[in-house]
């Protein structure tokens, strides 16, 4: 036999053996699988996980509970939606105390005016675009039970946490319908919500719109165009954004729950109390994806007037 052939010979036999990564350092350098580092980000807690598997491809903190702020609206979105028989178009009548409560608070508003007449899917942009408490109060008001406002509000946050336990969030807990409270929630949690939540068609149209203009009747017999602009910057920045909802408030810090979509692959993540969500929640997405578009990301600039959550 010639040289040759007893060396590949006994290449084989060591690949049978199981011995092949001590054949030689080169062999060995070719058999590694490279990972890619994980991302430093300003946020206390952060997760990032598969859309469609759920599995973790990130986590800090993931499992730790912390306030919210407005991403709660995610979940009074979803509420809104899981109803059965939910009819999009019925109009709702807007009550002075929905402006009321959103000045008092200093909340996010979509200015809805009194008396006017909006639907319940004209409500669901107007809540989750620019983050009106105003909006979400009528959606809580509306699709709550009992003779008062109050009672009513107190029976749609109710079912926002029934619709947590469904879904297996041990450690979400909400005690208001916009996010004003002290609500809470962990990054893993909030990203299962919103895969749950991104589910529904209606939802995702309305988390992917960078803007909404729409018409209702107004309470001086005309009709009145509202525009609204949605907070998220991530939108139109980081290609293949398709959502999903920001908050802010002194104790929560700067929020933001995303998703993305590049190819066939979906990912969603969770960033909380951070001094640079857009740049964290892009960091994420590359550690995801594989990508490194973070560093050269300019985020859309939101037009004068509108909202800041």
């Amino acid at each position: 036999m010639t040289a040759t052939f007893l060396t590949k010979r006994k290449a084989a036999a060591a690949l049978a053996g199981g011995t092949l990564l001590a054949l030689s350092p080169l062999v060995a350098q070719a058999a590694a699988v490279p990972t890619r580092p994980e991302p430093s980000v300003a946020a206390l807690g952060a997760v990032l996980v598969d859309g469609d598997s759920g599995e973790t491809l990130y986590g800090k903190e993931a499992d730790t509970a912390r306030p919210i702020a407005s991403t709660a609206k995610i979940m009074a979105a979803s509420v809104v939606l899981d109803t059965t028989g939910v009819d999009l178009d019925r109009q709702v009548p807007v009550q002075q105390e929905y402006r009321d409560y959103a000045t008092e608070h200093g909340s996010s508003t979509a200015d809805l005016q009194t008396g006017d007449k909006l639907t319940v899917r004209q409500l669901l942009y107007a809540s989750l675009l620019p983050s009106g408490a105003d909006a979400a109060f009528a959606l809580a008001d509306t699709f709550g039970t009992g003779a008062t406002s109050a009672e009513r509000t107190t029976s749609f946050i109710a079912k926002m946490n029934a619709e947590a336990d469904e879904l297996g969030l041990v450690n979400t807990e909400f005690d208001s319908f916009d996010g004003a409270g002290s609500d809470v929630s962990t990054p893993g949690e909030l990203a299962r919500l919103a895969r749950h939540a991104m589910e529904n068609d209606t939802f995702r149209t309305v988390v992917k719109a960078k803007e909404y203009k729409g018409d209702a009747p107004a309470a001086n017999g005309r009709v009145r165009t509202y525009t609204w602009t949605n907070t998220n910057q991530l939108l139109g920045s980081y290609e293949g954004v398709t959502g999903v909802k920001t908050g802010t408030t002194t104790p929560a810090g700067d929020c933001l729950v995303f998703s993305a979509t590049r190819g066939d692959r979906t990912l969603i993540g969770t960033v909380l109390n951070s001094t640079d969500r857009y740049g964290d929640a892009a960091k994420i997405l590359d550690h995801g994806f594989g990508s490194s578009t973070a560093g050269t990301m300019e985020l859309r600039t939101l037009p004068k007037g509108a909202q800041r959550d």
